[in-house]
């Protein structure tokens, strides 16, 4: 039987379903989550559906969590989407559910879960969602869930610029586009920036330093991202920036924490970087991964390694 399939009859098994996805969400993230919270909400009006994790004022145009208690977790179904390893999850109470689904489309070097469906060629899990959902006839989505999923594939292909960008990507996003919403308004959204993330885009191609091996990098001091009046989930939107630069190949942005340790975002144009990243607590895609620096010596460790990734690839 295929995954597919199992994963519909576990959805019907099942009154209640908590829907987890990763921390410090991106659109795909908030996208797949509440885009499959409304195909069940739609498909199956007598269950319980929930969506949880930390909720952020920037993706309220997407959805919203839900308060959840502990005591609902017990006879469960949870699904986890759009992370690759546990750490990431938002809420450590998935793994407290009675099943557990992961549904992703990240490298699958963290195999958790009851049940798994990867497929690290999808552009998105938002991609990965509507196939689910087109696959059978007796689920339903709503304007909100198409607007929902949209929003995930445009934010994880980079407005289909990347290459995860597939015809399959492009014919999801041609059908989800048919439902009643605004696909301008998705790319407006998605594309605008405040006055204050406007200055700190400024600040980055000011003070942005650019090897010769076409390795680009940055650091980014808790006490800086307060005097721009952000917060470090805002730094999301800068990450593409050092790659419209036309000698740039690869780069690097460093976000301090509070706790003075730091987030490392890694990008690259065509060499893979997840080996990388997957040495310093992280991993992800080929060409985009996430991984943490304890300190300013593990900052020049991951320099000096991308730097010579590029070198010998030269």
């Amino acid at each position: 039987m295929e995954i597919q399939q199992l994963i519909l009859e576990k959805i019907k098994a099942y009154k209640n379903i908590i829907i987890h996805r990763h921390a410090h969400p991106d659109p795909d993230a908030m996208g797949s989550q509440n885009g499959l919270a409304e195909i069940l909400k739609e498909s199956f009006p007598e269950k319980n559906i929930y969506r949880v994790g930390k909720q952020y004022d920037t993706f309220n145009w997407i959805g919203e969590s839900d308060d959840v208690s502990d005591d609902i977790y017990s006879d469960a179904l949870v699904i986890v989407v759009d992370t690759a390893n546990q750490p990431r999850v938002d809420d450590m109470r998935y793994d407290t559910g009675d099943y557990l689904i992961k549904i992703d489309h990240h490298p699958n070097d963290d195999q958790f879960g009851d049940l798994m469906l990867v497929q690290e060629n999808a552009s998105s899990t938002s991609e990965i969602i509507f196939q689910l959902f087109e696959e059978f006839n007796e689920l339903k989505l709503t304007d909100a869930g198409a607007k929902s999923l949209y929003a995930g594939i445009v934010g994880d292909t980079g407005r289909f610029k990347y290459q995860s960008t597939t015809s399959e990507t492009l014919y999801a996003a041609s059908e989800l586009a048919k439902y009643n919403f605004s696909t301008t308004e998705v790319s407006q959204i998605e594309d605008e920036i405040d006055l204050p993330l406007s200055k700190l885009s400024a600040y980055l191609y000011n003070n942005l330093e650019i090897l010769p091996s076409g390795l680009a990098y940055i650091t980014l001091t808790d006490e800086l991202i307060e005097q721009f009046n952000l917060n470090d989930h805002s730094t999301n939107a800068v990450v593409p920036l050092p790659g419209l630069i036309n000698v740039v190949k690869t780069w690097a942005i460093f976000v301090e924490d509070q706790d003075k340790s730091y987030r490392v975002r890694l990008r690259s144009k065509d060499l893979s970087i997840n080996e990388i990243a997957k040495k310093h607590d992280g991993g992800g895609h080929p060409l985009a991964s996430g991984a943490k620096a304890k300190d300013s010596e593990e900052i020049k460790q991951i320099i000096s390694e991308l730097n010579q990734l590029l070198i010998n690839n030269q």
